[in-house]
């Protein structure tokens, strides 16, 4: 059996055991070594050599986002934040993955039970980063040319999106990239709790042409606008003439997520629309592959799928292409001109 050393960094003494607690229990993960902020994080990380480290946000004396780049530097490592629920807690950690973190996990509030959720969550996030792809980022990787559009009247096309671990810096990768006019709406889920969809969708908008922002009950879906799950809420659709209408809901979740892809892709499949175009980026597990079946069978549609030469954790992508129901595969440096190609 593999183990996977993790150096557990945070300002909080209580933190600190409540994550080393949760990390012991686990076989195939050990704490190597514990940090109060991020300097000494650094020290420790140089001389432990960690496959994980769990980084808080907010600390005194160097902060997790300040500290990320050396960590990201002293060798392959796999950073997981872990971040406060407060405004500018969720805006650092949306920062922190656009920068190289592979995931994050909120602090509880308070109580046994939220501590439980937490020890229950890291687990999750411990095995997706244990999993992950190290890649660091490039500030000058190759993109392909996005063609302009050409677009009259409104369109009868949608664009879904379903993503999970890497994927705030996977979408950030492809919106920024899809033109103003473009031709129909896109609707995304990405794995992420109630709290942090509102900065990433932030966060996005403002690198965007594109307008990005968090789906709202009741609105009807225009062109030209990327709706984003809110987080602990399903995203649907219901076609209601020529307009379709967003609606969601907490319904159980799927695949142990709410927001689910497969939840969104049912959704799609079912609002009549002349063709979808489904995209599934990188990210743990299988949601998104029993929807892209339900969207085959009802939908004209195109699948797009992330390479695995691009992919922080494969699984989402891998359990697409093995129904065979992918049109094509892209580095995700290809993805927005595929995408808008396909509209």
């Amino acid at each position: 059996m593999t183990h996977h050393r993790v150096l557990v960094v945070d300002d909080s003494a209580f933190m600190r055991k409540v994550i080393s607690d949760a990390i012991e229990l686990l076989a195939d993960f050990t704490v190597c070594g514990r940090a109060r902020n991020g300097r000494e994080a650094i020290i420790q990380a140089r001389l432990l050599k960690p496959d994980i480290i769990t980084l808080d946000v907010e600390m005194p004396i160097m902060t997790g986002l300040e500290a990320l780049p050396e960590l990201l530097k002293t060798a392959p490592v796999n950073v997981i934040m872990v971040s406060s629920l407060t405004s500018s807690g969720t805006e650092e950690t949306m920062k922190a993955l656009s920068a190289g973190a592979v995931d994050f996990i909120a602090k509880p509030d308070n109580g046994i039970s939220s501590v439980d959720r937490l020890s229950e969550e890291l687990a999750c996030k411990l095995r997706a980063a244990a999993e992950a792809q190290y890649r660091p980022v490039s500030l000058s990787a190759p993109v392909k040319r996005v063609p302009n559009v050409q677009s009259s009247g409104t369109s009868e096309r949608a664009v879904v999106i379903g993503t999970s671990t890497g994927g705030p810096k996977a979408l950030q990768m492809v919106l920024p990239l899809l033109p103003k006019d473009l031709p129909c709406p896109v609707f995304i889920v990405q794995h992420m709790p109630a709290g942090f969809t509102a900065s990433l969708s932030k966060r996005l908008n403002n690198l965007s042409a594109i307008t990005v922002k968090e789906a709202e009950s009741g609105e009807i879906a225009k062109n030209g606008v990327a709706y984003i799950a809110p987080g602990g809420y399903h995203l649907t659709m219901i076609r209601k003439g020529t307009n379709v209408s967003l609606q969601l809901d907490q319904e159980k979740p799927v695949h142990g997520h709410r927001p689910a892809v497969d939840v969104l892709f049912t959704s799609a499949a079912k609002a009549q629309f002349e063709h979808v175009t489904a995209v599934i980026l990188t990210g743990m597990g299988k949601d998104g592959a029993e929807g892209l079946k339900q969207i085959a069978s009802h939908s004209p549609y195109t699948c797009l799928s992330e390479s695995e030469a691009s992919c922080i954790v494969y699984g989402m992508p891998r359990a697409a292409e093995s129904t065979g129901l992918v049109t094509a595969v892209h580095h995700l440096h290809e993805m927005a001109a595929e995408i808008v190609r396909r509209c």
